[in-house]
């Protein structure tokens, strides 16, 4: 045990123990019991629609309220990042990763731009 707090490993182990394993149990509960769910049903678009609605307000607050350095970006670049994601998201064929990338790169540009 000596050994492992003398290597520096001991934070990954900790990180490994306390966050990721207690997690980790309950998405695997979730794989096994999400085959009997038909994906159609009332409930599943309930929760489908409650995740939509967090993720959008999670986005929103980020947008309207930012905190830390995002606050130096004007809000229209930021409401012009989330915008532009969007609309690129549809363009490549609805590919999250595409929107995200390009809204990203909208907030840098835009940042790069508008600093100094």
């Amino acid at each position: 045990m000596n050994a492992l707090v003398e290597s520096g490993l001991w934070p990954y182990l900790l990180v490994i123990v306390a966050a990721y394993l207690p997690t980790d149990v309950w998405r695997w509960l979730a794989v096994i019991f999400a085959r009997r769910l038909d994906e159609d049903s009332e409930l599943m678009i309930f929760v489908r629609a409650v995740a939509t609605a967090l993720v959008a307000g999670v986005i929103a607050r980020l947008v309207l309220f930012p905190t830390g350095d995002l606050v130096t970006i004007p809000l229209a670049i930021r409401i012009g990042a989330v915008a532009g994601g969007f609309v690129v998201y549809f363009l490549a064929r609805r590919s999250m990763l595409i929107g995200v990338l390009a809204g990203e790169a909208i907030m840098v540009a835009g940042a790069y731009f508008t600093a100094g």
